[in-house]
């Protein structure tokens, strides 16, 4: 099987307040001094994130494992700072981010202004291994189109500067601020997907391949296809459902590849606007079929791509994993779903807040 493994962007916040707070650095110092295995934590752009950073797997419930314990820990070490380790994708208090001390960070931010300063979204990024580039990218070019579905079961960043936004992904809204974020056109090969790296990074507007923030891209430190459309999701189960799914496709679209079958056609606006569609609405309302390119229930079009990957799960051992967290997360939605849920009872943001940091660490069913 495939190695796959997990980036989870948590969101670090005071535990009284709920305030993001810029507890980063101590929180980094902790983890250099504790034993540490199965997942490292990382510094992100903001002092008030961290990044959780599963190991290669290549059995599913390694990887739950990994994402279970890296999420118990960071929230572990945060408490000893006075705050929590929350996978929520935006914070819905305001804030004013301090980014982290590296001179790489303050590049972006002189060049970026405050449009950096101002970012402080959460994604989850999915790392599928690959034989090689050339296979990397043919994924690639086939993957695109069930990308803005992932959106959609993981949309998890409703609330924002103390209101709901409206929409389930708003962190969508506000990351395609970056100008390298979104979808690509089918590359065709390796030479031209290079090409595209050259010529962004020449235009001097990014720093380095870093900075292509794609819905998916070739990894440019490991052998492995990145996925980084999702935000992170509220549960660590939901995460690893969304993580087997995505090693599936990975395998689904190399086995296309080799077999000759082409990409599938799709106009890269469609798949922007099917992408807008999921961070509007989740899963409760109609996403865009990628093979039709057509509006369909959410339950449909995600049955379909299943369907789709069903040799690929069940060769996986994940298919009935999978199928019931698919169908758990359509049952009770997704993390705003979830927390729409909490503030439609309560009428509190905090409620919000201390229900997002409870399932964080929530027990899974493995």
């Amino acid at each position: 099987m495939r190695t796959f493994g997990v980036e989870e962007e948590l969101l670090l916040v005071d535990e009284r307040s709920g305030v993001p707070r810029a507890i980063a650095p101590a929180i980094l110092r902790k983890a250099g001094e504790a034993p540490i295995r199965g997942f490292a934590l990382e510094a992100e752009m903001q002092q008030e994130m961290i990044e959780v950073i599963s190991r290669p797997c290549t059995e599913r419930v390694d990887l739950l494992h990994c994402m279970c314990d890296g999420r118990r820990t960071a929230d572990e070490f945060a408490r000893e700072q006075g705050g929590r380790a929350i996978a929520l994708a935006a914070s819905p208090l305001s804030v004013r981010p301090h980014v982290t001390v590296k001179e790489r960070y303050k590049a972006i931010e002189d060049g970026y202004a405050g449009m950096a300063r101002a970012t402080l979204e959460c994604g989850f990024h999915v790392h599928t291994g690959i034989d090689s580039p050339d296979e990397g990218v043919a994924v690639l070019d086939r993957i695109r189109v069930w990308l803005p579905l992932f959106l959609a079961l993981s949309a998890n960043s409703a609330f924002r500067e103390g209101e709901d936004t409206g929409y389930a992904s708003f962190r969508f809204v506000v990351w395609h601020h970056w100008p390298t974020a979104g979808p690509n056109d089918v590359f065709g090969s390796v030479e031209a997907y290079r090409a595209l790296e050259r010529a962004l990074v020449d235009t001097g507007a990014i720093l380095d391949t870093g900075m292509l923030y794609f819905d998916a891209r070739l990894s440019h430190r490991h052998d492995t296809v990145e996925t980084r459309i999702a935000d992170v999701c509220l549960t660590a189960e939901d995460g690893a459902t969304l993580a087997c799914l995505i090693r599936a496709l990975v395998d689904h679209a190399a086995d296309e590849w080799r077999r000759g079958v082409p990409p599938p056609d799709v106009p890269t606006p469609v798949i922007r606007l099917a992408s807008w569609q999921a961070a509007r609405h989740g899963v409760t309302d109609r996403l865009v079929d990628p093979t039709t390119g057509r509006p369909c229930t959410a339950r449909d079009v995600i049955a379909r791509m299943i369907d789709t990957v069903r040799p690929e799960l069940r060769r996986n051992g994940d298919e009935d994993f999978v199928e019931r967290g698919v169908a758990d997360i359509l049952r009770r939605g997704t993390g705003s779903d979830r927390l729409r849920a909490v503030h439609q009872e309560t009428g509190s943001i905090d409620a919000v807040i201390a229900a997002a940091a409870a399932a964080t660490i929530g027990e899974s069913r493995g």
